[in-house]
């Protein structure tokens, strides 16, 4: 009778899936966030800078997200942004390539300041 030999759980293939959304937690960070972040917004308008569609609002969403749901990648951020949206952000579909460099651009700027 032979042993199976014991599986290193660290190896083992894990699933990448983002976790399941809970819509309480989503509605108290929608509570807490919506009105600092649209705030901000409103003053960048006021400074005569763009409106982007991966903006202020959204990025912090997909920060959010991506924590909160434990989500596996900027690819699989890009489907639940393409089909679901993400907290107070409508679904909106961008090339996974600009969400990516976007979050290039922010880990640059956080590292400067």
């Amino acid at each position: 009778m032979s042993k199976r030999p014991k599986v290193n759980s660290d190896h083992a293939q894990r699933h990448h899936t983002p976790t399941i959304d809970n819509e309480a937690l989503a509605n108290h960070l929608k509570a807490l966030l919506t009105p600092a972040v649209f705030a901000q917004q409103k003053y960048y308008k006021q400074l005569g800078l763009r409106d982007r569609i991966l903006n202020l609002s959204l990025m912090v969403a997909a920060v959010l997200t991506l924590l909160w749901r434990q989500v596996p990648g900027v690819q699989e951020l890009n489907r639940l942004l393409a089909r679901e949206g993400l907290l107070w952000c409508h679904p909106t579909k961008v090339a996974q390539q600009s969400l990516s460099e976007r979050f290039l651009v922010m880990t640059i700027r956080l590292k400067t300041d």
